[in-house]
Protein backbone atom coordinates (compact mmCIF):
# COMPACT_ATOMS: atom_id res chain seq x y z
CA UNK A 1 0.00 0.00 0.00
CA UNK A 2 1.24 3.47 -0.88
CA UNK A 3 1.74 5.56 2.26
CA UNK A 4 0.36 9.09 2.30
CA UNK A 5 2.96 11.80 2.82
CA UNK A 6 1.91 14.03 5.71
CA UNK A 7 1.31 17.59 4.59
CA UNK A 8 1.60 16.76 0.88
CA UNK A 9 -1.39 18.86 -0.15
CA UNK A 10 -0.31 21.84 1.97
CA UNK A 11 3.16 21.70 0.42
CA UNK A 12 1.75 21.43 -3.09
CA UNK A 13 -0.54 24.46 -2.59
CA UNK A 14 1.98 26.57 -0.66
CA UNK A 15 2.99 28.64 -3.68
CA UNK A 16 5.81 28.77 -6.17
CA UNK A 17 8.42 26.04 -5.74
CA UNK A 18 11.15 24.39 -7.69
CA UNK A 19 9.85 22.68 -10.83
CA UNK A 20 11.22 19.37 -9.62
CA UNK A 21 9.18 19.63 -6.41
CA UNK A 22 6.00 20.18 -8.41
CA UNK A 23 6.81 17.25 -10.67
CA UNK A 24 7.31 15.05 -7.59
CA UNK A 25 3.97 16.25 -6.22
CA UNK A 26 2.29 15.42 -9.54
CA UNK A 27 3.68 11.88 -9.33
CA UNK A 28 2.34 11.58 -5.79
CA UNK A 29 -1.10 12.79 -6.90
CA UNK A 30 -1.14 10.25 -9.72
CA UNK A 31 -0.19 7.46 -7.31
CA UNK A 32 -2.95 8.56 -4.94
CA UNK A 33 -5.49 8.38 -7.77
CA UNK A 34 -4.15 4.98 -8.78
CA UNK A 35 -4.42 3.77 -5.20
CA UNK A 36 -8.07 4.79 -5.07
CA UNK A 37 -8.85 3.02 -8.35
CA UNK A 38 -7.07 -0.12 -7.17
CA UNK A 39 -8.74 -0.32 -3.75
CA UNK A 40 -12.30 0.63 -4.67
CA UNK A 41 -14.45 -1.92 -6.44
CA UNK A 42 -17.95 -0.41 -6.67
CA UNK A 43 -20.43 -2.62 -8.44
CA UNK A 44 -23.96 -1.46 -9.20
CA UNK A 45 -25.45 1.98 -8.53
CA UNK A 46 -23.85 4.12 -5.83
CA UNK A 47 -25.13 7.26 -4.10
CA UNK A 48 -22.77 9.73 -2.43
CA UNK A 49 -24.07 11.55 0.63
CA UNK A 50 -22.36 14.57 2.14
CA UNK A 51 -23.02 16.52 5.29
CA UNK A 52 -21.56 18.03 8.42
CA UNK A 53 -19.08 16.19 10.61
CA UNK A 54 -20.35 18.17 13.61
CA UNK A 55 -23.91 16.83 13.99
CA UNK A 56 -24.14 13.93 16.41
CA UNK A 57 -26.50 11.10 17.38
CA UNK A 58 -29.88 12.18 18.67
CA UNK A 59 -30.01 15.33 16.57
CA UNK A 60 -32.76 15.45 13.95
CA UNK A 61 -30.41 15.72 10.97
CA UNK A 62 -28.36 12.74 12.21
CA UNK A 63 -31.44 10.54 12.49
CA UNK A 64 -32.65 11.70 9.07
CA UNK A 65 -29.30 10.80 7.51
CA UNK A 66 -29.37 7.41 9.25
CA UNK A 67 -32.83 6.68 7.85
CA UNK A 68 -31.73 7.88 4.42
CA UNK A 69 -28.74 5.52 4.46
CA UNK A 70 -31.01 2.60 5.34
CA UNK A 71 -33.52 3.45 2.60
CA UNK A 72 -30.80 3.78 -0.02
CA UNK A 73 -29.39 0.39 0.98
CA UNK A 74 -32.86 -1.17 0.83
CA UNK A 75 -33.26 0.23 -2.69
CA UNK A 76 -30.08 -1.54 -3.78
CA UNK A 77 -27.65 1.40 -3.73
CA UNK A 78 -24.13 1.30 -2.39
CA UNK A 79 -23.82 4.23 0.01
CA UNK A 80 -20.65 6.33 -0.13
CA UNK A 81 -19.72 9.23 2.15
CA UNK A 82 -16.63 11.17 3.12
CA UNK A 83 -16.12 8.44 5.72
CA UNK A 84 -15.97 10.67 8.78
CA UNK A 85 -18.19 11.38 11.81
CA UNK A 86 -21.45 13.33 12.03
CA UNK A 87 -23.86 13.01 9.13
CA UNK A 88 -21.37 10.90 7.20
CA UNK A 89 -21.35 8.40 10.06
CA UNK A 90 -25.14 8.51 10.30
CA UNK A 91 -25.59 7.67 6.62
CA UNK A 92 -23.03 4.86 6.69
CA UNK A 93 -24.61 3.59 9.90
CA UNK A 94 -28.07 3.40 8.35
CA UNK A 95 -26.77 1.56 5.29
CA UNK A 96 -24.74 -0.83 7.44
CA UNK A 97 -27.66 -1.59 9.76
CA UNK A 98 -29.91 -2.26 6.75
CA UNK A 99 -27.46 -4.82 5.39
CA UNK A 100 -26.27 -2.65 2.51
CA UNK A 101 -22.77 -1.79 1.34
CA UNK A 102 -21.26 1.20 3.13
CA UNK A 103 -18.00 2.77 1.93
CA UNK A 104 -16.04 5.95 2.59
CA UNK A 105 -13.48 8.26 1.03
CA UNK A 106 -11.76 9.65 4.09
CA UNK A 107 -9.41 12.65 4.19
CA UNK A 108 -6.37 13.09 6.43
CA UNK A 109 -7.07 16.13 8.64
CA UNK A 110 -5.76 17.34 12.02
CA UNK A 111 -9.23 16.99 13.60
CA UNK A 112 -12.81 15.81 12.98
CA UNK A 113 -12.04 13.37 10.18
CA UNK A 114 -11.64 9.99 11.87
CA UNK A 115 -13.10 7.05 9.88
CA UNK A 116 -16.45 6.05 11.33
CA UNK A 117 -17.03 2.45 12.48
CA UNK A 118 -19.81 1.67 9.97
CA UNK A 119 -17.64 1.36 6.84
CA UNK A 120 -17.28 -1.92 4.99
CA UNK A 121 -14.26 -0.38 3.33
CA UNK A 122 -12.61 3.01 3.04
CA UNK A 123 -9.64 4.72 1.46
CA UNK A 124 -7.91 7.66 3.12
CA UNK A 125 -6.68 10.45 0.85
CA UNK A 126 -4.28 13.33 1.35
CA UNK A 127 -5.60 15.65 -1.37
CA UNK A 128 -9.15 16.99 -1.25
CA UNK A 129 -9.44 17.15 -5.03
CA UNK A 130 -8.38 13.50 -5.45
CA UNK A 131 -10.97 12.51 -2.87
CA UNK A 132 -13.69 14.46 -4.72
CA UNK A 133 -12.81 12.70 -7.97
CA UNK A 134 -13.47 9.36 -6.26
CA UNK A 135 -16.69 10.50 -4.65
CA UNK A 136 -18.09 11.68 -7.97
CA UNK A 137 -16.65 9.04 -10.30
CA UNK A 138 -18.31 6.05 -8.68
CA UNK A 139 -21.70 7.65 -8.00
CA UNK A 140 -24.95 7.97 -9.89
CA UNK A 141 -26.51 10.54 -7.55
CA UNK A 142 -25.55 12.99 -4.85
CA UNK A 143 -27.43 13.83 -1.64
CA UNK A 144 -26.28 16.85 0.29
CA UNK A 145 -27.30 17.31 3.92
CA UNK A 146 -26.68 20.45 6.01
CA UNK A 147 -23.01 21.22 6.41
CA UNK A 148 -20.20 23.75 6.33
CA UNK A 149 -17.60 24.89 3.82
CA UNK A 150 -16.70 21.36 2.71
CA UNK A 151 -20.29 20.32 2.10
CA UNK A 152 -21.03 23.52 0.19
CA UNK A 153 -17.87 23.07 -1.86
CA UNK A 154 -18.88 19.58 -2.95
CA UNK A 155 -22.45 20.60 -3.73
CA UNK A 156 -21.38 23.52 -5.91
CA UNK A 157 -18.66 21.52 -7.65
CA UNK A 158 -21.14 18.83 -8.71
CA UNK A 159 -23.59 21.52 -9.86
CA UNK A 160 -20.80 23.15 -11.88
CA UNK A 161 -19.88 19.86 -13.55
CA UNK A 162 -23.50 19.39 -14.59
CA UNK A 163 -23.89 23.00 -15.75
CA UNK A 164 -20.78 22.75 -17.93
CA UNK A 165 -21.71 19.38 -19.40
CA UNK A 166 -18.87 17.48 -17.74
CA UNK A 167 -21.34 15.31 -15.84
CA UNK A 168 -24.59 13.85 -17.15
CA UNK A 169 -27.52 12.09 -15.47
CA UNK A 170 -26.44 12.99 -11.97
CA UNK A 171 -29.41 13.96 -9.79
CA UNK A 172 -28.72 16.15 -6.76
CA UNK A 173 -30.94 16.13 -3.68
CA UNK A 174 -30.63 18.86 -1.04
CA UNK A 175 -32.09 17.40 2.16
CA UNK A 176 -33.25 19.94 4.75
CA UNK A 177 -35.36 22.82 3.47
CA UNK A 178 -34.70 25.04 6.50
CA UNK A 179 -30.98 24.94 5.72
CA UNK A 180 -30.99 24.96 1.91
CA UNK A 181 -33.95 27.20 1.06
CA UNK A 182 -32.16 30.48 1.98
CA UNK A 183 -29.24 29.44 -0.27
CA UNK A 184 -31.61 28.60 -3.12
CA UNK A 185 -33.41 31.94 -2.63
CA UNK A 186 -30.08 33.76 -2.78
CA UNK A 187 -29.20 32.02 -6.04
CA UNK A 188 -32.60 32.76 -7.55
CA UNK A 189 -32.80 36.37 -6.39
CA UNK A 190 -29.23 37.57 -6.30
CA UNK A 191 -27.69 35.54 -9.09
CA UNK A 192 -30.31 34.05 -11.41
CA UNK A 193 -32.08 37.40 -11.92
CA UNK A 194 -28.76 38.93 -13.01
CA UNK A 195 -28.35 36.26 -15.66
CA UNK A 196 -25.38 34.60 -13.99
CA UNK A 197 -27.25 31.33 -13.38
CA UNK A 198 -30.25 30.15 -15.35
CA UNK A 199 -33.38 28.66 -13.81
CA UNK A 200 -32.58 25.43 -15.68
CA UNK A 201 -29.29 25.23 -13.78
CA UNK A 202 -31.17 25.38 -10.48
CA UNK A 203 -33.68 22.77 -11.60
CA UNK A 204 -31.09 19.96 -11.33
CA UNK A 205 -31.42 20.12 -7.53
CA UNK A 206 -34.37 18.63 -5.65
CA UNK A 207 -34.99 20.45 -2.36
CA UNK A 208 -36.93 18.29 0.08
CA UNK A 209 -37.34 17.01 3.63
CA UNK A 210 -38.94 13.75 2.52
CA UNK A 211 -36.76 10.69 2.02
CA UNK A 212 -39.35 9.14 -0.31
CA UNK A 213 -39.15 12.19 -2.59
CA UNK A 214 -35.35 11.98 -2.54
CA UNK A 215 -35.43 8.32 -3.57
CA UNK A 216 -37.89 9.06 -6.39
CA UNK A 217 -35.69 11.91 -7.67
CA UNK A 218 -32.62 9.70 -7.62
CA UNK A 219 -34.40 6.89 -9.47
CA UNK A 220 -35.79 9.22 -12.13
CA UNK A 221 -32.55 11.10 -12.69
CA UNK A 222 -30.16 8.17 -12.78
CA UNK A 223 -32.27 5.81 -14.88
Amino acid sequence: MIELIEGAEAAFLAGRRRKQADVESAVGIFLELLRGFELFDVEGPCVTVFGSARIGPGEAAYEKARTLGARLAQEGYTVMTGGGPGLMEATNRGAHEAGGRSIGCNIALPKEQVPNPYLDEFVEFEHFFVRKVMLIKYSTAFVVMPGGFGTLDEAFEVATLIQTGKLDKFPIVAMGTAFWEPIRNFLQGGVSEQGLISNEDLDVVKLTDEIGEAIDWIRAGSA
